[in-house]
């Protein structure tokens, strides 16, 4: 019961194959109680209302865009939740480019700025609007969720992977500014290319997910893998790791060429 007597906000949650909906269970079985959310045009695409109802929570809609839906949200949360939030989760994420196939060296601008606003920019809003609250308890910890593409080149995901270096940039910046205040701790895990519905959605998934199987040791870190290392970041077991990228993906990320690959090359070409 890492979680036990934890509130907080989980958003980001669609259906079964997102990370955020794993993340809700796997927090509701350690203990914690917590409200859910997104925007209002995601609710009406996927199942949360059944995720509310599993555990035994509400959903609270709010686009992570706007701060007088996320004054809203945390001013709700904190009245149902019986007091201030000691958890956020931030897994929001996408790209008009990518979704319209629009290469990187053909950007629509103003699909980037959408871009960066709701994968990025929204999780500055999140935190500046709860500290300007005062809605997070002392040791809370806040997450967003990156990928590696933030810090190495993958052509296909696009301006995706530019909304993932401003994520990380922030969770250092406002991770220090909290942190001095409140020793509240953000952090952003990069996880494994996971088959989640905005995931499969990106050029090449499957060859990519294939490969960073077989080259990672460990194997591809699932949805419910992340879920658990959430729930320790978390928990009070975490509460010195602040203003990390945390990387949760078999060990993809240290790898530079796995001899398996090379293997399963030279017998193709025999």
């Amino acid at each position: 019961m890492l979680l036990e007597g934890k509130k907080g906000i989980i958003f980001g949650a669609l259906d079964e194959r997102s990370i955020a909906w794993r993340v809700a269970l796997k927090a509701k079985e350690a203990g914690a109680s917590f409200t859910l959310t997104n925007a209002p045009v995601a609710l009406r695409m996927g199942g949360i209302n059944e995720l509310a109802e599993i555990c035994n929570t509400s959903v609270i809609p709010a686009d992570a865009t706007k701060v007088e839906d996320l004054e809203n949200l945390f001013t709700q949360s904190m009245e149902q939740l019986g007091g201030k939030i000691d958890f956020v989760l931030h897994s929001i994420g996408m790209s008009p480019n990518v979704r319209k196939k629009r290469g990187y060296t053909d950007l629509k601008y103003e699909w980037l700025e959408k871009t960066l606003d709701v994968s990025a920019v929204s999780f500055h809003k999140v935190i500046q609007t709860a500290y300007k609250m005062e809605a997070i308890n002392d040791w809370g910890s806040v997450l967003g969720l990156s990928y590696i593409a933030a810090q190495k080149v993958f052509p296909d995901y696009g301006d995706m992977a530019d909304a993932k270096s401003l994520l990380e940039s922030i969770a250092r910046s406002f991770g220090y500014h909290y942190g001095v205040r409140n020793k509240v701790r953000i952090n952003t895990i990069s996880q494994s290319p996971t088959i989640t519905t905005a995931g499969s959605g990106v050029k090449g998934f499957d060859v990519f997910f294939d490969y960073a199987e077989k080259m990672s040791p460990l194997g591809n870190a699932d949805g419910d893998s992340c879920a658990d290392y959430c729930v320790f970041m978390f928990s009070d077991m975490s509460r010195m790791i602040t203003m990390q990228n945390l990387y949760n993906d078999g060990g993809f990320s240290s790898m530079g060429m796995n001899p398996a690959l090379v293997a399963d090359k030279l017998a193709e070409n025999t």
